[in-house]
């Protein structure tokens, strides 16, 4: 698959992961057009996480590559990692720190001027409505206020692409609102999203496009109207179930 580095944001080929003997992702080609949010979908074991993990250059893969914004997860990983966030389904975050803290933690880490870093960790704590507890230490915040302070963590240096891994599972109803809101505002500003999630209303909602994935391996890819008419279902749901009990009954 050869990328247009004009139009596409990543480019995957032939991409394999194994672990011992069990193969987790099995020989993925896709390719992301740049400034969408592209859902990558699928059951518990489909290879979703494992897939995000290599594209983040957490994961080296066993074969195949990719390309992030023209940039290869094997040859340029360090490059690859200037220019992304990731809000991984495990956040990671430290109990003992405070908003503010890992704020600052993790903008240093990303080498940003102390102008830059104070003036958007101060809109970021007043955009997701942490203002009142910047100064409280993690390991007391709720669920959903965790995942805001990772949801920060990982927009903080402004990444061009955000690989984010079921940011809004277990979250109560208007956590899980102002992350969609975030999600939406960042995608048009023409950046792109990546979204893995098992909640298909929430992917109907927010993704222009979507990989349906099993077994480690693509099982369809397109905008969700493409799936509508070529699996004759009405909604993303139902587009799922669909694709996944073809894939059971092969």
């Amino acid at each position: 698959m050869e990328q247009d580095t004009m139009t596409s944001a990543i480019t995957i080929e032939n991409l394999v992961k194994v672990f011992d003997s069990f193969v987790a992702v099995d020989h993925v080609n896709l390719e992301v057009p740049r400034g969408i949010v592209f859902g990558i979908l699928g059951p518990n074991g489909a290879g979703k996480t494992t897939l995000l993990r290599m594209l983040s250059t957490v994961l080296k893969p066993s074969e195949g590559t990719a390309k992030v914004l023209g940039h290869d997860i094997l040859e340029e990983p360090i490059k690859v990692r200037e220019i992304i966030g990731v809000l991984p389904e495990d956040t990671g975050l430290y109990d003992r720190l405070t908003p503010a803290e890992t704020l600052l933690f993790y903008g240093k880490l990303r080498g940003m001027e102390s102008s830059n870093l104070f003036a958007r960790s101060e809109a970021l704590l007043t955009l997701l409505g942490l203002s009142e507890k910047r100064h409280a230490k993690i390991g007391t915040l709720s669920k959903g206020m965790k995942q805001k302070v990772a949801l920060m963590r990982a927009v903080l240096h402004e990444p061009e692409i955000l690989f984010l891994d079921e940011p809004t599972s277990g979250l109560d109803v208007m956590s899980a609102r102002e992350i969609r809101g975030l999600i939406k505002d960042w995608a048009s500003k023409g950046r792109n999203v990546i979204l893995s999630t098992h909640n298909m209303w929430e992917a109907q909602q927010l993704c222009s496009m979507v990989a349906i994935m099993d077994k480690g391996r693509v099982v369809s890819v397109g905008t969700i109207e493409e799936l509508e008419r070529m699996t004759r279902q009405r909604d993303l749901e139902e587009i799922f179930v669909h694709l996944i009990r073809g894939e059971a009954e092969r």
